[in-house]
């Protein structure tokens, strides 16, 4: 399906503007409340906000990686491929409306991530930790949980479309 450029501009400038200020308003709450500070629980310790610092990939991956080699994988090769994502989403003349905010999503996650890099000294603010007992996630933020979802929408939305156009 060919989606207009004003179109695609009317679904992304929105879902790009709200996804970036309610995550680095997120991180601001974060730093300014929690660095240092106490940590929250809810619903019988499942859910916990906690101040961190990740200088590494989702989850910490990298964070072990020499300095200059994080700064060329995670902001110089993370900043080109952001780029050319927006290139896609504003070029591709084959796309649908889920495709679209799936990739707007990933979008949004990985550019807030990128300006949290940019601006604090090539880490991310991560504060938000989900679990069970001894079973838990490692600690992310709310633009991890954009990607997650424009991931999710995109292999499992895309599957659905695809099983229902052929039934």
């Amino acid at each position: 399906m060919i989606i207009p450029l004003t179109a695609r501009l009317a679904i992304l400038a929105p879902l790009i503007f709200v996804g970036l200020l309610i995550d680095q308003l997120s991180k601001v709450w974060a730093s300014s409340t929690l660095q240092g500070g106490p940590r929250f629980t809810f619903l019988f310790d499942t859910i916990r906000v906690v101040y961190a610092e990740n200088t590494g990939a989702f989850l910490g991956l990298g964070t072990s990686l020499p300095p200059h080699l994080r700064f060329l994988i995670f902001t110089a090769l993370v900043g080109l491929f952001l780029l050319a994502l927006l290139v896609y989403l504003l070029k591709s003349k084959e796309m649908d409306r889920l495709a679209l905010v799936a990739l707007g999503l990933v979008f949004v996650g990985g550019f807030s991530n990128f300006i949290d890099r940019a601006l604090n000294e090539g880490a991310v603010v991560d504060f938000l930790n989900l679990g069970f007992g001894g079973l838990r996630t490692g600690i992310f933020n709310l633009a991890d949980v954009y990607i997650m979802i424009g991931a999710f929408l995109l292999i499992f939305g895309q599957w659905w479309l695809d099983r229902r156009a052929r039934a």
